[in-house]
């Protein structure tokens, strides 16, 4: 009983050194990220040259500012916060197990970054374009800074989580959570939340944005049937091969 205690207690204390080493990351990068917030507020104003920024009140510049900080700051960080998940858990597992988890830690980082390049890269501008091109001639459009940068964190973290996807896919599967057949089996229903979870996740309301969710989401959900399968294939020989070296 004394044993799992001290287990217990060691683990919180893991948990908790973990945990503070990840906001010790978060707030140095933010910190330098609002050291150098002018070279990121000039990018995002180039990708927003469409459009006419004001703050409405004293502080909403500078809380604007903070907030974009914050956001640059956790994707900055990303890589220590998976070090510290794999450095963690890493004790508690077996030798394939390590293999596993620490393949499946790097891809989330992976994919995390490649969600955030892609809705940076393609989905904002298209998304920007899109609302640029929306004039009324008596409505002159004068968007707040603040709000734009809360759109664009919202639409990077947006894609940066879906894009795990097929991660979790893998995770699920070594689990014997899920399989390809069950995946396979459920594809319309998936489609169909897959366009609702775009449509609720997506801080607005236009098909536009909701539609390039959606898109990325239907392709990962067919590479996560693909890695389901490839995954259970391997369990299945994994299990035929210790069979064969038990008799």
């Amino acid at each position: 009983m004394d044993d799992k205690k001290l287990t217990l207690v060691g683990h919180l204390q893991e948990l908790r050194k973990r945990l503070v080493v990840v906001a010790i990351a978060i707030i140095a990068a933010s910190s330098l990220s609002y050291y150098y917030i002018e070279i990121f507020v000039d990018e995002l104003l180039k990708l927003g040259s469409q459009l006419e920024f004001i703050y409405l009140s004293p502080p909403e510049l500078f809380m604007a500012y903070i907030k974009l900080a914050i956001i640059i700051g956790i994707t900055v960080s990303m890589p220590i916060v998976f070090m510290e998940v794999w450095l963690f858990i890493k004790p508690g597992l077996t030798g394939k197990e390590k293999r596993y988890v620490f393949l499946s830690i790097l891809g989330g980082f992976v994919f995390f970054a490649l969600g955030v390049a892609f809705a940076y890269k393609t989905v904002l501008p298209m998304t920007i374009a899109f609302f640029a091109n929306i004039t009324v001639e008596s409505i002159k459009p004068m968007i707040s800074f603040e709000n734009y940068i809360g759109f664009i964190g919202s639409i990077l973290l947006s894609f940066g989580l879906v894009f795990e996807m097929p991660i979790l896919s893998i995770a699920l599967t070594k689990f014997g959570i899920i399989n390809d057949k069950m995946l396979k089996k459920n594809r319309k229903m998936v489609i169909l939340i897959i366009f609702i979870a775009a449509a609720i996740i997506t801080p607005t309301v236009d098909i536009i944005t909701q539609l390039l969710l959606a898109g990325p989401m239907l392709l990962l959900f067919e590479v996560s049937v693909m890695l389901s399968y490839i995954i259970g294939k391997e369990g299945k020989q994994d299990k035929k091969d210790l069979a064969r070296a038990s008799q």
